[in-house]
């Protein structure tokens, strides 16, 4: 359990390609502290990061660019091919990353901030696992999620749908969630939803008080 702090913690999850990154620079802008987890593994896995050399280790000089990054299109084709090769990445990087994020938790402890913990498999993981006072979940259909992955970040139609069946349906994701946010259409189409989201995590903060 990543919660050390008495600080309000709101889970942030959605599946690839709903556009939870978008969502989570908006409520950001509204004033929420955003921990992002994929931010943190670009971190761990940067030349000198915590999980860099373990990972080279692992998976072997191959998973090396020309300037010394990890070739993280060369990592993906590995652990997306392979369950085992998969499961030993999320050793290496999983614990990694609860260590930063339960510091920067920590760092907030002392605050009035709305502190939200961006996490792609929180649904995976469990809301217990994180300690949070509540979840929002972004969801949008598979084929606009699917469609984004291809227009935006250049994904074949295949591999894209293989990473979205790789996760667990959106049904299973929206269960779990406190708050829901539909983001099937165009991003003018957020404002709202996060005013409400905003609201409602505002008077979530003033209850836990």
């Amino acid at each position: 359990m990543l919660r050390s702090a008495p600080v309000l913690l709101v889970g942030l999850t959605g599946g690839i390609g709903s556009g939870k990154s978008t969502v989570s620079s908006k409520l950001a802008e509204r004033g929420a502290v955003v921990i992002d987890a994929d931010a943190i593994v670009r971190e761990i896995q940067a030349p000198g990061g915590l999980a860099y050399q373990a990972i080279i280790d692992r998976f072997g000089q191959g998973v090396v660019a020309a300037d010394g990054t990890l070739d993280r299109p060369a990592l993906a084709a590995i652990i997306f091919n392979d369950e085992a090769a998969r499961l030993d990445m999320n050793k290496i990087t999983h614990p990694l990353v609860g260590q930063v994020m339960a510091e920067r938790i920590a760092a907030n402890a002392q605050t009035n901030n709305i502190v939200i913990l961006d996490i792609p498999l929180l649904a995976e993981r469990g809301r217990e696992a994180y300690g949070v006072a509540g979840v929002i979940v972004v969801d949008c259909p598979v084929d606009e999620a699917v469609r984004r992955l291809v227009e935006f970040r250049g994904f074949s139609e295949a591999d894209a749908r293989a990473r979205v069946s790789a996760q667990i349906s959106r049904e299973e994701r929206v269960a779990i969630a406190d708050f829901v946010v539909d983001n099937s259409g165009p991003v003018d189409a957020l404002d709202g939803q996060l005013d409400a989201c905003w609201a409602w995590l505002e008077e979530l903060r003033a209850n836990a008080q």
